[in-house]
């Protein structure tokens, strides 16, 4: 049934377009519709972290909201500037939804390529916590890094057009490729272990950095990002080591989708309120 499907799927002008397998469009490609289906599932609710993620790193900057210079406390506790911050994350989460979906949509409609794009890691961190800083404790404002970003990505798309970028990609050694890769990777999985976007499996110490934290949410001090206790104890870490066990598992055992699988599975599980392992509240 699936064969016929997707056979029907090639033989039409879209099938055609996206050189689909037994579609007759010359150099067409070794896939089907419902496998670039699957694939991009997939890869959505594996990057679908970003959303999150890129809006919270960003609010750390302060954004547009002012904060008193008096503060003692960098305004980490001032009611009216925690607001200000509130509404410019929900204009982020909507910022980043929108980019990555526009870029992602032209790279496939245009370009063929079925390449998910979206904000990158390492440098919202950089605009963040070194240009801007937190808070705008930095020596950049907000207002002017965001220029100097827009008028980076005007530079990025003459680069482009002129086929500049293409060939300065070809002069980087492969070996720092394969180590830019690696690394990325590295950092993602450092922010996966968070308390602040991922399971919070690892927390702050001032005297070893980083150390185990995993302590449920009263034990958590948000301020200094430290667990007074209890560590190892926090349900929600637990469930994240088990959607990466179930995943790991089934990836041994070659059950085709096993990322997408576990993802569901522990997105599912999560998403009832009132258990010791939501991250919603009861709204």
């Amino acid at each position: 049934m699936l064969d016929k499907f997707n056979n029907a799927i090639a033989d039409t002008p879209f099938g055609r377009y996206f050189k689909l397998k037994n579609s007759g469009a010359p150099n067409a490609r070794d896939t089907n519709f419902t496998t670039e289906l699957h694939a991009g599932l997939t890869t959505f609710v594996t990057m679908a972290y970003i959303i999150a993620v890129n809006a919270t790193v960003i609010t750390d900057s302060g954004g547009p909201c002012v904060c008193n210079p008096n503060s003692t406390d960098l305004c980490v506790t001032d009611p009216d500037y925690l607001a200000c911050q509130a509404t410019v994350k929900k204009d982020l989460i909507t910022g980043t939804t929108a980019i990555s979906c526009i870029a992602t949509a032209l790279v496939g409609i245009f370009a063929n390529l079925p390449i998910g794009l979206a904000p990158g890691m390492g440098l919202t961190v950089y605009f963040t916590y070194t240009v801007v800083g937190f808070h705008g404790t930095g020596k950049v404002p907000y207002e002017t890094a965001l220029a100097a970003v827009f008028i980076e990505g005007l530079l990025f798309v003459i680069l482009s057009i002129f086929g500049i970028r293409q060939w300065l990609a070809k002069i980087i050694p492969m070996s720092i490729k394969v180590a830019t890769g690696a690394g990325i990777g590295l950092f993602l999985s450092f922010i996966g272990l968070q308390s602040s976007a991922g399971i919070g499996l690892i927390t702050y110490n001032p005297a070893t950095i980083v150390t185990l934290g995993a302590c449920p949410a009263q034990y958590y001090n948000a301020t200094t990002r430290i667990c007074s206790g209890h560590h190892m104890e926090s349900p929600t870490t637990w469930l994240g080591i088990l959607g990466f066990l179930l995943i790991v598992i089934m990836l041994l055992f070659r059950v085709r989708g096993s990322i997408l699988l576990g993802i569901i599975f522990i997105s599912v599980v999560g998403w009832f309120r009132n258990s010791e392992v939501t991250y919603f509240p009861y709204t």
